[in-house]
């Protein structure tokens, strides 16, 4: 499935993350948790790794005087996360081919990086990292497997691309991009819904 199919799927699914269905708390434990193990800081950067149109992040973001920048795959994500905060950064490109363009106190990747291409992953896990600053912190979710897999869903409606590097190769490439895992969690158990906390010390 291509990166192009995602983001039309994305580009129709977009509403879903506005209405009131949608949970407005998914994931705000784990960013609290992760952004508790930069301390107290002053300034910096953080990046949001397919930020989707849903805003409920950026006040915690911002509590921990961060900047806020943005990237999405999905033309329509973008558009309404740019009405819904004008004042955060916002990319319409996608990761794998995306070049950051400053270094990151913390970067999110909230159910996103799944979308990858299996191929893909490392390199993209291993560019984000060598964007984080020493100290920072790199939060992700991913398929809690035992080894690498891929496959096509369509429980949301339009079929979506998934693939994870399992538990092993994801600690392995954590290791090789100079980060220390701090926290893992099945936090949807049973579900394998993998959240990941890792900190860039080299």
């Amino acid at each position: 499935m291509t990166h192009t199919a995602i983001a039309a799927a994305y580009d129709q699914l977009a509403p879903r993350w506005q209405d009131d269905t949608f949970s407005t708390v998914d994931g705000v434990r784990q960013h609290q948790r992760a952004l508790a193990f930069l301390g107290s800081i002053d300034r910096g950067w953080a990046l949001s790794v397919g930020c989707g149109c849903n805003t409920r992040f950026n006040p915690l973001l911002r509590e921990h005087g961060l900047f806020l920048e943005g990237i999405d795959l999905s033309q329509r994500m973008i558009a309404l996360a740019q009405d819904a905060d004008p004042s955060v950064v916002l990319h319409h490109a996608d990761v794998c081919d995306w070049s950051p363009p400053r270094m990151y106190r913390f970067i999110s990747a909230w159910d996103s990086l799944w979308h990858v291409k299996l191929q893909h992953q490392r390199a993209v896990m291993l560019k984000l990292m060598a964007s984080l600053e020493i100290g920072g912190v790199f939060l992700f979710t991913a398929g809690g497997l035992d080894g690498p897999s891929e496959h096509v869903d369509a429980t949301m409606g339009p079929e979506v691309y998934y693939a994870t590097l399992g538990i092993p190769g994801l600690l392995e490439v954590l290791k090789d991009g100079g980060c220390v895992c701090r926290h893992l969690e099945f936090d949807q158990f049973p579900q394998t819904h993998l959240a990941v906390i890792a900190q860039r010390t080299a």
